[in-house]
C-alpha cells in the first residue's frame, strides 16, 4: 500500500513537472513570439510614415515660369548656368543677326534707289548680293528666336523627367548583365541564339 502511494505521488510529482516546465516553455515561447511581433510592427510602423514625395508637377511649374528653378528643385544645380549660357548666346545670336540683317536690308534699299550708300560705294556690293545678305541674317536671326523657344521647352521637359526619375536607383548596386541565350521561338519550337540581359537590383 505503501509503495503504491509512493508510486502515485512520484507519477503525480512528474506530470506536474512535466506540465509546469511545458507552460514555462511555453510562456517563454509566446513571450518572444509577441517581442517579434512588436519589432515587426515597430518596423512596419516606420516604414509606412509618410514620406514627402517629390512632384513633378512642381517641378514642372517652377521650370515654367523661371527657366533653372526645377533643376534646382530637382538638384541639379550644374543644369541652371548651362540653361543661362544657352539663352545668352541666343540672346546674343539673335541682335547680332538683327543688326546684320537691318543693315544690309537699308543698303539693298538704297542700291535699288540709287542712293550712296558704303556697301555699294566703298564695297561694290551689287544690289543682289545685298539681298542674299539680308536674307541670310534674316533667316539666321529667326532660327534664334525658334532656339529660345527650344530652350525653354527643353528646359521644362528635362525638369518634369528628372522630377520622376528622382526616386530611381542608380545606385552601384545595380547591375546589368549580358550573356549568350537560346530562345525558344513559337514556329516549329526551334531554338534561335539571342543575348540575354538581366538587371540585378
Amino acid at each position: 500500500m505503501r509503495k503504491s502511494a509512493i508510486y502515485l505521488n512520484a507519477k503525480w510529482l512528474l506530470q506536474v513537472s512535466t506540465l509546469i516546465t511545458f507552460l514555462f516553455f511555453n510562456m517563454v515561447s509566446v513571450k518572444a513570439q509577441l517581442t517579434d511581433t512588436s519589432k515587426v510592427n515597430l518596423i512596419d510602423s516606420t516604414k509606412q510614415l509618410p514620406q514627402k514625395l517629390h512632384s513633378p508637377r512642381k517641378a514642372t511649374l517652377m521650370s515654367t515660369f523661371c527657366p533653372g528653378l526645377g533643376q534646382i528643385y530637382n538638384k541639379k544645380y550644374w543644369k541652371v548656368p548651362v540653361i543661362y549660357v544657352g539663352f545668352a548666346a541666343l540672346a546674343y545670336s539673335i541682335n547680332f543677326n538683327q543688326s546684320k540683317y537691318k543693315t544690309y536690308l537699308n543698303a539693298y534699299k538704297d542700291g535699288l534707289n540709287n542712293v550712296p550708300d558704303a556697301y555699294t560705294n566703298i564695297y561694290n556690293y551689287n544690289p543682289e548680293y545685298l539681298n542674299n545678305l539680308q536674307h541670310y541674317y534674316h533667316r539666321y536671326r529667326d532660327l534664334s528666336v525658334i532656339g529660345v523657344a527650344a530652350l525653354y521647352l527643353l528646359n521644362v521637359v528635362d525638369a518634369c523627367v528628372d522630377a520622376h526619375l528622382f526616386s530611381f536607383d542608380v545606385s552601384e548596386n545595380l547591375s546589368l548583365h549580358v550573356q549568350p541565350t537560346l530562345i525558344n521561338t513559337a514556329y516549329n519550337n526551334q531554338y534561335r541564339t539571342g543575348l540575354s540581359l538581366t538587371i540585378k537590383l
